[in-house]
């Protein structure tokens, strides 16, 4: 019976989802053909989100070590358990950021507009895709846009996840661009929605998340990037709720 209630809500999530995309996407496409209307565009993600969760029961509480300051460019670091992490951001950030995903959203019927666009695709299993992807978010960096990223690089096959080695691309590239790094923990996320809550199905609730100080790299040489990544794991990993 619990799982049956469990499926129902992923597929009640789901419909939600599909409903405000689609009733957003005239928005979506227009602000997505210019990089100037990019705040914009992330103002819809950010109400596509709000509402999807409103409606599904879903409520996202953030705790924040030190107020973060919405003018400065940020990369943000978080381990990655579900479907549902970026929503998670889409609610938290505002103006101008972007993501860095799998290439595999890019056949995604609702992120694809996203990753052909705004965001990052990258095959993480080429070395000349990471190398273009991390070029290319150095580049909007400069340009004042936040990225968002999850080092893992996937969601974890074991139940209940265990936070997984991180790849250095995102520590290298805070400390050459001198960008402060945020170090963000989704706690419980996985317990609402693992994965895409296909297997276990999803569930109203609660999902907490907490956002560290942020680390400034401008005393940072790239020598120190393994430093740095150890750092944000520890950080990360002290807040997972098992």
């Amino acid at each position: 019976m619990i799982n049956f209630l469990r499926q129902a809500h992923r597929v009640w999530f789901l419909f939600w989802i599909i409903f405000f995309f689609a009733l957003l996407y005239p928005l979506y496409y227009l602000t997505s053909r210019n990089e100037k209307y990019y705040s914009a565009l992330n103002f819809c993600r950010k109400l596509n989100s709000f509402l999807c969760s409103l409606f599904s029961g879903v409520i996202f509480i953030y705790t924040f070590e030190e107020r973060l300051n919405n003018k400065q460019t940020y990369i943000y670091c978080a381990n990655h358990t579900s479907n549902l992490d970026i929503m998670v951001f889409c609610i938290m950030c505002s103006g101008r950021y972007h993501f860095m995903g799998k290439d595999e959203l890019l056949k995604n019927p609702v992120l694809s507009i996203f990753f052909k666009t705004i965001d990052i695709s990258v095959n993480r299993e080429s070395k000349i895709s990471a190398f273009r992807a991390f070029k290319k978010a150095g580049e909007n960096l400069e340009k004042g846009m936040s990225l968002i990223i999850f080092p893992e690089g996937k969601i974890d096959d074991h139940y209940p996840p265990k936070l997984g080695e991180f790849k250095n691309g995102p520590f290298r590239l805070a400390i050459d661009k001198n960008i402060p790094l945020v170090p963000v923990s989704i706690t419980n996320v996985w317990k609402i929605n693992w994965d895409d809550g296909s297997k276990y199905g999803s569930k109203p609730g609660i999902c907490d998340i907490y956002i560290h100080k942020p680390i400034n790299t401008a005393a940072l040489a790239i020598d120190d990037a393994d430093i740095l990544k150890e750092q944000v794991f520890h950080l990360i990993e002290s807040k997972l709720i098992l």
